[in-house]
């Protein structure tokens, strides 16, 4: 309850009404509230001021216990006389949290839309890319020179990212300060010849022996089929990680592995446990587990490197493949095992639009982590499989089986639950209890106006409703 004082103008004004708070404010029978600010109203010269905040909400629940004719929730006497509302934030303030959430909601929209843009061109490259090796192969059949030959244009990635940071930053360092400034991925001491081999060569050997067990796989297999089983590397990722890396444990990732395993074992059942269809699901499996294998490690080993680092880290092992791995081609066409003519005789239109390709899929995968969400950069990766599929049925006329379908179907499907957060589930049940909330609201907000119009037709039709304490 609040009491009321009035004091009359020895000046003849008008009387000045001040409501003050009580500083006994229990009800006989009422429990006695906790928490909460009192307020204060003070009225003089007949004009309503606000000095403490919560009036507002004490004047309207008057008003409606009331059953105050006429009465509008929202609409109470704490509005100025320009029909203005009161607010304690100051016009800067406002002004300033407006213009910050535009600029926020302005950044997140420019960088959706740059990862939708993103999942296109990644998508779209790597089922270039894919299509361009099957193309090869009719006039060129060597895979381990076409993965060694597009492996060294690795060697691009460090000056192309350094082309592009003098463009944004208009740094004035030079390509060897840079290049040294990036070294210290390698150790305090830079890239010496020790670092150099201990650390590119486990990754480049990784590298070189996915793509080869890659193309391998793109001879006995349709691309739809291989960019599929090539999806399988996330959840063996989830589980090395899990082994080696000590990740946390989550029930639908070891759901989302089972489904890539039975997929796989589809895959490999629908031509018969026999023939070059087993040998493709087997090589594929291989890839896919090398390049897991390589994730693993360089989380492990250069988890924290920057964008200018790794690439300085693809450059090196571009360098690493050109010097050391460059024997290899040499060995297999002497031993007849890859051969092919003179060099002008080779499809050299072929191989580097594929290693271009190549390389534009591993720059936008690298950048685009950078720049854009990376869960994206994984959706265009899986979205190569319907790509692929749709090459295939319109330029390759390839009917798939049942079998084949469902088996890529569950590999996909077991793709996307990888991609789902580690929070995903106590994410889910909060947006699901805040719907709740929100329709419970909604309704007792009805219940409210619906209560106010009975009581207002009430006092026009002369009758007073009493509302329950």
């Amino acid at each position: 309850m609040i009491s009321a004082e009035s004091v009359l103008l020895e000046s003849g004004e008008q009387p000045c009404i001040r409501l003050e708070p009580l500083t006994n404010t229990h009800l006989p029978g009422k429990a006695t509230p906790t928490g909460g600010n009192n307020c204060v109203v003070t009225i003089e010269g007949g004009s309503p001021k606000v000095t403490v905040n919560g009036v507002h909400d004490i004047e309207d629940r008057i008003l409606r216990i009331t059953g105050y004719y006429g009465y509008n929730p929202g609409y109470s006497s704490h509005r100025r006389e320009d029909g203005s509302e009161s607010h304690a934030e100051t016009p800067g303030s406002e002004t300033s949290g407006e213009s910050q959430s535009h600029q926020t909601c302005t950044n997140t929209a420019l960088k959706v839309l740059g990862g939708l843009l993103m999942v296109l061109c990644v998508s779209s490259s790597w089922v270039g890319t894919t299509q361009v090796v099957k193309l090869t192969f009719q006039s060129f059949s060597c895979p381990f020179f076409i993965s060694w030959f597009s492996s060294n244009w690795n060697i691009l990635f460090f000056p192309i990212y350094y082309s592009g940071h003098v463009v944004i930053t208009r740094e004035k360092q030079t390509p060897i300060q840079k290049f040294r400034e990036c070294s210290k991925l390698f150790g305090e001491d830079g890239m010496t010849l020790k670092h150099f081999v201990k650390r590119t060569a486990p990754f480049s050997i990784l590298w070189t022996l996915t793509n080869y067990l890659y193309l391998l796989a793109l001879k006995k297999l349709t691309a739809t089929d291989v960019s599929a089983l090539y999806c399988c590397h996330k959840a063996f990722v989830f589980l090395l990680s899990w082994i080696v890396l000590k990740d946390r444990f989550m029930g639908v990732r070891i759901v989302a592995a089972i489904m890539a395993i039975t997929g796989i074992v589809m895959m490999a059942y629908a031509d018969g446990f026999h023939g070059d269809s087993f040998v493709g699901v087997a090589l594929a499996v291989g890839s896919a587990s090398t390049s897991a294998l390589y994730k693993v490690l360089f989380k492990m080993f250069l988890g924290s490197a920057n964008l200018g680092e790794v690439a300085h880290f693809l450059s090196t092992m571009g360098f690493f493949n050109l010097i050391f791995i460059s024997c290899v081609p040499l060995i297999l066409y002497y031993t007849k095992v890859e051969h092919w003519g003179s060099l002008s005789s080779l499809p050299w239109g072929y191989l580097c639009g594929m290693a271009g390709l190549w390389l534009v899929f591993n720059i936008l995968v690298h950048v685009g982590v950078v720049l854009t969400y990376p869960i994206l950069i994984s959706i265009g990766t899986l979205l190569s499989v319907p790509g692929n599929a749709a090459v295939d049925v319109l330029k390759h006329e390839v009917i798939f089986s049942v079998v084949r379908l469902a088996a890529t179907c569950i590999i996909c499907l077991g793709f996307l639950l990888l991609l789902l957060p580690e929070e995903w589930d106590s994410v889910t049940l909060r947006f699901l209890a805040n719907i709740a909330d929100k329709k419970t609201e909604d309704h007792g907000e009805e219940f409210t106006e619906s209560s106010v119009q009975t009581r207002s037709r009430s006092r026009a039709n002369g009758t007073v409703s009493i509302p329950l304490a």
